[in-house]
């Protein structure tokens, strides 16, 4: 038999070969454990970006006009502002188009003011223009709303500002009919 002689050679590169190989085995746990860190982080940090869910609720309001009745005005909140939601008479609406446009403070036509053809329907936000106050619905010279605590703002049945110190008319915020008894807004 012959005796093989290792050589401190072989042994050296054996030992540095097994070196090699467990900095490899760390590093690359190293890495993977660092990158998933990393990605998690990311996508905490993109995920805190993201609107909260009491923020998306507020964003729209959907409100079933079925059970509204002609020449009743309802208000639903939509973010945190008071919507008023009103079914308009025929006398109401043949009203608010007959108004010469050069008498109003803030000169805006009924039909600007109402989806085309859903005109019996008026929405508007239910916050007087000159203080913030929420005016009185179904009252007023013009019948349609009266603001009495911020020296009586008078607005007419197409929520135009008529008579008292509020500068504008109500505003009408963004809606679409989702069904000819549903409605969205926001």
């Amino acid at each position: 038999m012959t005796d093989m002689k290792v050589s401190d050679a072989d042994i050296e590169s054996e030992d540095t070969e097994k070196i090699h190989q467990k900095r490899l085995c760390c590093l690359s746990c190293f890495c993977g454990c660092r990158g998933w860190s990393y990605c998690s982080g990311c996508t905490l940090f993109i995920r805190s970006l993201s609107p909260d869910a009491s923020v998306l609720a507020a964003g729209s309001t959907e409100v079933d006009l079925s059970n509204i009745k002609e020449g009743e005005t309802i208000t639903v909140m939509w973010r945190g502002k008071p919507i008023f939601v009103t079914k308009r008479t025929s006398a109401q609406i043949e009203e608010a188009r007959s108004v010469n446009l050069a008498e109003l403070r803030d000169p805006q036509s009924d039909e600007e003011r109402v989806k085309k053809g859903k005109e019996q329907w008026l929405i508007t936000i239910g916050v007087c223009t000159h203080l913030g106050c929420v005016p009185v619905s179904g009252k007023g010279d013009h019948d349609g709303w009266f603001c009495p605590f911020c020296h009586g703002s008078h607005y007419d049945s197409s929520g135009r500002i008529r008579k008292g110190p509020a500068p504008a008319n109500l505003a009408i915020p963004p809606y679409e009919f989702l069904s000819d008894n549903k409605i969205k807004i926001g």
